[in-house]
C-alpha cells in the first residue's frame, strides 16, 4: 500500500526512498511497555533509531505508537518502506481506516474504535506521503534484521522504562535471548520473507488467520467484530497480534 514517508536528515538534494521498521511490547498486555524505529541502510544495518517507554499500555498501543513516533521523526517528502510485524496496527491504516472513517470513527459492530487518537494522528501524517507498508513475521530465524533491531529496542524500553536512540548515542538492544532473527543473515533486507500488503488483502505468514463468524472478545480484553482477523490464542480465539 502506498501512503507515503520520508526522512528528516534529507535537507537538501535528491530524496531517496529509505527502509525502516518500527515495533511496539508490552509485557503482560496490558502492562510495562515500550516503542522503537530504526531506519537502516541496504545491508539491513541500523543507521538511526529511536526507543522510548510507555508505562503500563497493551500491544497494540505500543505497534501504533512505534508506527506514529517513526512517521513524526520522517520528513514529509521521502518515499519509505515500513516493515512491521502487527498485522493490527498495519491493517488498521491500511485496511480498516477507510471504513472506520465513513462510519463516524466506529467499527462494523458499531462500537467505537479502539485506539482512535492514534490511528486519527497516524492517518493525519500519512496524509501526502508515499508509504509502503510490508509484513515481517517476527522473531524468525533468517528474519528481517531491521524488525528484529526494533523488536529488541522496544522490547528493552519496556523493560528499563527508559529512552534510548542514535541520537542519545545509547548502545545498541542486546541480542534476544531466545536467538531467533539474531543468526539471520545481513543480505539485503528486501528479500526474504518480506512480503508486501495490498489494502483489504489479508498478509500472509504465520499464524494462521481466519474471519470471525461472530463478535468475540480476545484475550487482551478488547472485542472483535464478525469478519475481523483472529487466530487461536493458548486460551481462545482474539486478535493475530495478540497471540
Amino acid at each position: 500500500m502506498c501512503r507515503t514517508a520520508p526522512a528528516d536528515w534529507h535537507d537538501q538534494g535528491v530524496v531517496e526512498r529509505i527502509i525502516a521498521a518500527c515495533d511496539g511490547a508490552s509485557k503482560g498486555n496490558p502492562g510495562p511497555a515500550g516503542w522503537a524505529w530504526v531506519v537502516g541502510e541496504g545491508s539491513g544495518e541500523p543507521v538511526r533509531w529511536e526507543a522510548g517507554p510507555l508505562g503500563v499500555a497493551t500491544n497494540n498501543v505500543a505497534e501504533l505508537t512505534a508506527l506514529e513516533r517513526l512517521l513524526a521523526a520522517v520528513a514529509p517528502d521521502t518515499p519509505m518502506e515500513i516493515r512491521m510485524d502487527s498485522q493490527y496496527a498495519m491493517k488498521a491504516v491500511t485496511t480498516w481506516l477507510p471504513g472506520w472513517k465513513r462510519k463516524g470513527w466506529k467499527t462494523a459492530a458499531g462500537k467505537p474504535v479502539a485506539n482512535q487518537d492514534l490511528v486519527v494522528r497516524i492517518d493525519e501524517l500519512l496524509t501526502g506521503r508515499t508509504v509502503e507498508f510490508r509484513y515481517v513475521p517476527a522473531h524468525q530465524v533468517g528474519g528481517d534484521p531491521l524488525n528484529d533491531f526494533a523488536d529488541r529496542a522496544a522490547s528493552q524500553a519496556a523493560v528499563l522504562q527508559q529512552p534510548a536512540g542514535s541520537a542519545l548515542d545509547s548502545p545498541k538492544p542486546p541480542p534476544s535471548p531466545t536467538g531467533g532473527a539474531r543468526r539471520m543473515s545481513t543480505a539485503a533486507p528486501a528479500a526474504g520473507p518480506v512480503v508486501t500488503v495490498a489494502a483489504g488483502k489479508k498478509a500472509p505468514g504465520p499464524p494462521r488467520t481466519l474471519k470471525a463468524k461472530f463478535p468475540g472478545r480476545c484475550r487482551c480484553g478488547r472485542s472483535y467484530a464478525a469478519g475481523e482477523p483472529i487466530t487461536r490464542n493458548d486460551d481462545g480465539w482474539g486478535h493475530p497480534d495478540c497471540r
